[in-house]
């Protein structure tokens, strides 16, 4: 059964940082690629961050490049999301998932088969 596991969520002041961490179990995690996604109330879910299984390749996306940090661990089996220059508009529901890509970055949710619960983040003005 593969299970994802999000922490490092919370409340955070504009311009503050923060980084989340997405465990992974049941699968060999250092075969396929990882993304984070988000979800603000009321809007759908959409693509953040998505790094390849060797880490070689990295994709983001417009509104946090420069500003997010994804990095994976492969002997940990653990993805992390350092964010920094936290906006109000950052505030969402953060999900880790990972599906049957490997070498390429997809960023449509549908392409991912596996998500963690998720992990609010807040970001007061």
């Amino acid at each position: 059964q593969v299970q994802l596991v999000e922490s490092g969520g919370g409340l955070v002041q504009t311009g503050g940082s923060l980084t989340l961490s997405c465990a992974v179990s049941g699968r060999t995690f250092s075969r396929y690629t990882m993304a984070w996604f988000r979800q603000a109330p009321g809007k759908e879910r959409e693509f953040v961050v998505g790094i390849s299984a060797s880490g070689s390749r990295i994709g983001y996306a417009d509104s946090v490049k420069d500003r997010f940090t994804i990095s994976r661990d492969n002997a940990k089996n653990t993805v992390y999301l350092k964010m920094n220059g936290l906006k109000p508009e950052d505030t969402a529901v953060y999900f880790c998932a990972t599906g049957d890509a490997f070498g390429r970055i997809p960023r449509g949710t549908y392409e991912y088969g596996y998500w963690g619960q998720g992990t609010q983040v807040t970001v007061s003005s």
